[in-house]
């Protein structure tokens, strides 16, 4: 049965395909989870301490993989980095895709069962996993192999330390591979800015909107215009995911989530340099009150609670969204004439661009478990994409067939990705040769070889435009001990939980902001003041690190 088949069967098929599908094959002498233990050095003798292939007999691994929506349904194993990659290396690897819909569910599930393979690519492991499961020594401690047999990462830490302490866990240990975006490549770091239509706005002969009252003008002068022409009043002043990414986006206007991303409850008060629990400040509050002006005036689209990329996007096809948030309208749903928003300004004059993902978007991209007989050439495989030579390869595939090399030193993709003539977006054309759309890939990215949505000129001027305002301070990731994240998860999932559906119903007008005060206090009983003590320890400890 095959492992990518894994959301159409049963629990009990899950346990015995698994069991079965968890064991690695090599022609070698096997390896433990533990260097230097059992017959370990059998393994380590097939590996090549350097170069390709990384060793020296075939080895086949199998990785529990998470799979986007926009990263097509064909076999990773089938596309041609990975095609490739199995030649160079000397390494199979099969690839048990799980859509991210379904993912932490089945995660969980392969975890708690112990019926996982032999590495998480992909999966999202959050950093709590990370701990409990490292501690558990399911997941595989990687201090001792990094300087060996991880040369790439090594160097990345000691070129960013805070990129270190996110991936320290407070044990003292390293369990993971990150998903890790330079922190110079600030268009990536944005990802999904504000877009508006350039060829609109000059019909209705207004100019960019530079705050946030004329993106509200804009907004309503995209409602009561046929600007699309087709004689319907069918145009969606904007449109996304949920209402979160357009609160990410604008809340520094309001002077908040002034430490990034990565950081949605908790940030610094400018003005006393002191931690902040934000989002019951009254900073917060005009800033619903705004996006409650947009959504009772019809200026955000209604099925913004609901719908996902897939709905989105078929709007977009249908030329009728004067505002977005995504990667980039031009190659998520072949969207012309669209360019992207910096800061806005505020009623009260704050003007940061917040909307900065932490540099590490994801701690747990690639965790390999005890199931692993293959330790140190799995270690090589994956650190090889975090050099240039591994980074260029994962991302624009093999030279002459998915990309050319310009006089200038630039590369690009073949006319078939990026001028498809079959129509296809360019993460359509994508899917026959890379794997990384939809994000959450191990790896580093940098401008000079990711050639995605972020490095489109749009995405590339979108960027300039938020330099000058953008957060000077970026927070990484904080890793609480086991009992801090026992405490997250219950009590303190709970407040978060209660301020997002609080904030929605404020936002649709279902909750009236008379009732405000009594919200905040409300949150405050649930236990703020050990929430921030919580995170206070975290925090101390995050900047205690070396």
């Amino acid at each position: 049965m095959n492992w990518k088949k894994w959301t159409a069967i049963t629990m009990t098929s899950v346990m015995a395909v698994s069991l079965a599908a968890g064991c690695s094959k090599t022609e070698e002498g096997k390896g433990t989870g533990e260097k230097g233990q059992g017959n370990g050095a059998k393994t380590e003798s097939n590996v090549n301490a350097a170069g390709l292939p990384i060793v020296k007999q075939p080895i086949e691994l199998t990785f529990f993989t998470g799979l986007a929506d926009t990263n097509g349904s064909n076999p990773f194993e089938e596309r041609l980095v990975w095609s490739e990659y199995a030649k160079m290396t000397n390494v199979k690897v099969n690839f048990q895709t799980v859509p991210f819909t379904s993912l932490t569910e089945k995660r969980n599930l392969a975890l708690a069962n112990g019926d996982y393979p032999d590495a998480f690519y992909s999966a999202r492991v959050p950093a709590a996993d990370l701990m409990k499961y490292g501690g558990q020594g399911v997941f595989v401690k990687l201090n001792d192999y990094i300087n060996q047999y991880a040369p790439n990462l090594k160097k990345l830490m000691d070129k960013y330390p805070d990129l270190r302490k996110a991936l320290t866990m407070p044990d003292g240990n390293i369990y993971s591979f990150p998903s890790f975006y330079s922190p110079e490549f600030l268009p990536m770091l944005i990802g999904t800015p504000l877009w508006v239509k350039q060829d609109w706005l000059a019909r209705l002969n207004m100019k960019e909107p530079q705050t946030t009252e004329e993106l509200y003008a804009y907004l309503k002068a995209v409602k009561a215009n046929d600007l699309n022409g087709n004689g319907q009043a069918d145009e969606i002043p904007y449109s996304g995911t949920g209402i979160g990414p357009l609160i990410d986006q604008i809340k520094g206007a309001w002077g908040i989530g002034t430490r990034g991303l990565g950081h949605k409850f908790v940030d610094i008060d400018p003005k006393t340099n002191e931690l902040r629990f934000f989002r019951l400040t009254n900073n917060n509050k005009e800033l619903l009150q705004y996006v409650n002006k947009l959504y009772t005036e019809g200026l955000i689209d209604k099925d913004v609670f609901t719908q996902n990329g897939n709905a989105l996007y078929a709007k977009g096809a249908k030329n009728v969204l004067g505002a977005t948030i995504n990667p980039n309208p031009k190659t998520q749903f072949n969207g012309e004439g669209y360019f992207g928003l910096g800061a806005l300004k505020g009623p009260n004059g704050d003007q940061l661009y917040t909307h900065i993902k932490v540099p590490m978007v994801w701690p747990g991209a690639f965790v390999l478990t005890n199931k692993n007989k293959n330790i140190e050439a799995t270690i090589r495989w994956m650190d090889h994409f975090f050099s240039d030579e591994g980074a260029q390869f994962y991302f624009m595939g093999v030279e002459g067939k998915s990309y050319t090399k310009q006089a200038d030193g630039n590369l690009e993709f073949v006319d078939e990705i990026k001028k498809n003539p079959n129509g296809l977006t360019l993460d359509q054309a994508l899917q026959k040769y890379v794997t990384w759309m939809g994000g959450s890939y191990p790896g580093y990215v940098q401008a000079k070889y990711f050639k995605g949505s972020e490095t489109l000129p749009e995405s590339m001027d979108a960027g300039k435009k938020a330099q000058p305002y953008a957060l000077k301070e970026l927070w990484y990731n904080f890793n609480f001990t086991e009992s801090e994240t026992e405490y997250m998860s219950s009590k303190g999932a709970e407040i978060q939980k209660y301020i997002d559906e609080m904030e929605a119903k404020f936002i649709t007008g279902a909750t009236p902001f008379s009732e405000w005060d009594k919200y905040v206090t409300t949150v405050k009983n649930m236990g703020v003041d050990q929430y921030m003590k919580t995170y206070k320890a975290a925090y101390d400890r995050y900047n205690s690190s070396k």
